[in-house]
């Protein structure tokens, strides 16, 4: 097993390089980078994407204006001195081929140096960091819970497969389930946070503004009334799918002739689910926990952190690729790049944590 372990590890290396190959290729032909974006603001034209998508009279002066410059690079950049463009590009770097910056930044990233954030005054680290728990206490905390409540609801489903407790519960299953994410957590918000009844759970933020004054009760109890909600919105979708993957691999098992010999040797039902059927119904289950980890983590924390003014990661990530803050854009991308890769090695140790007769290390990668 450590053997396979290592040769999982050292396959993350080329398949990072080649999650950031393809990322840095298309930035290359995405328009209106960090240059254009501090350009527009100095000409008092806000977004860079206005001289993008403008129109009529508007777009063809602007155009002339640029053809009478004769620099075309920069919308907006009649009127600034060339030496001062010249120095934008030497300090972000755009004064190199795409290919030396790439390698610059991939031998940068070996020595963990993800560079500065070009529109803040902090370091991507520190800035992945400080975004880091929000990020990670809506991941972990909705797949606990999923987890916690899905494999018990299907295991029930499927003892009492066609009978009135599983007709209602997959009833509730299928509407929470078509219920996207973002509209239950604009629900939650109306209904718990002061929108237009009960006001039982915080608007925003992840902590109290005098969080730092509570005792350690008050902090635990102050952090978990803030996430609540959010979870909760985070979790709705999951735990419908996960809930109806664990009664149907249980029911696929329990059909099996295994299972009748087992209960015809006298076995106890409790011992027949538990201790035959578990590991093999739950293989397909355990394989779905990285998607649905890193589903919560980076799909659903963009919308979710939204809602709830969550300053994390999937928020981090969405300003920093409007601002083209290429830095940061990489930054988080190789962290979500890590931790689904981990999550994908996490997935098969647990394989064989569930079922011992799997052994991956006699497997050819």
């Amino acid at each position: 097993m450590g053997a396979y372990i290592l040769r999982r590890l050292l396959l993350m290396i080329p398949t990072l390089f080649g999650i950031m190959v393809i990322n840095f290729t298309l930035t290359q032909f995405v328009p209106g980078g960090p240059i254009e974006q501090i350009v527009a603001r100095l000409q008092g034209q806000g977004d860079v994407f206005q001289n993008f998508s403008g129109s009529g009279d508007s777009g063809a002066q602007q155009t002339a204006q640029a053809d009478t410059a004769g620099d075309q690079r920069y919308l907006g950049a009649r009127g600034l001195p060339p030496e001062f463009i010249n120095e934008l590009e030497k300090q972000f770097g755009f004064d190199k081929p795409p290919l030396e910056r790439f390698l610059d930044m991939m031998w940068n990233y070996l020595h963990f140096d993800f560079g500065q954030s070009y529109f803040r005054s902090i370091s991507v680290v520190d800035l992945v960091l400080e975004k880091m728990p929000v990020s990670l206490s809506l991941g972990l905390w909705s797949t606990l819970i999923a987890y916690l409540v899905s494999i018990p609801l299907g295991i029930r489903k499927a003892v009492k497969d066609g009978s009135s407790f599983d007709t209602w519960t997959s009833g509730a299953i299928i509407v929470g389930y078509a219920i996207p994410g973002f509209l239950f957590a604009i629900l939650l918000l109306v209904l718990f946070a002061g929108g237009s009844y009960w006001r039982l759970f915080p608007l925003r933020g992840l902590v109290s503004d005098n969080w730092e004054q509570l005792s350690l009760i008050g902090k635990v109890l102050d952090y978990f009334w803030h996430i609540t909600l959010p979870v909760l919105a985070s979790t709705i979708a999951s735990f419908a799918t996960l809930t109806l993957l664990t009664k149907n691999s249980f029911l696929d098992e329990i059909k099996k002739h295994y299972v009748m010999t087992a209960r015809a040797k006298g076995l106890t039902e409790r011992r027949v689910l538990y201790g035959h059927v578990f590991r093999n119904a739950m293989l397909i289950v355990i394989a779905g926990f990285p998607a649905l980890f890193v589903s919560v983590f980076f799909g659903g924390s963009v919308i979710i952190e939204t809602i709830f003014s969550l300053d994390g990661l999937g928020r981090l990530g969405y300003e920093a690729a409007v601002a083209r803050d290429y830095p940061v854009i990489f930054g988080t991308l190789f962290v979500f790049s890590v931790i689904g890769l981990v999550m994908g090695l996490v997935s098969d140790l647990m394989y064989v944590w569930v079922d011992p007769r799997i052994d991956f290390a006699t497997r050819e990668t």
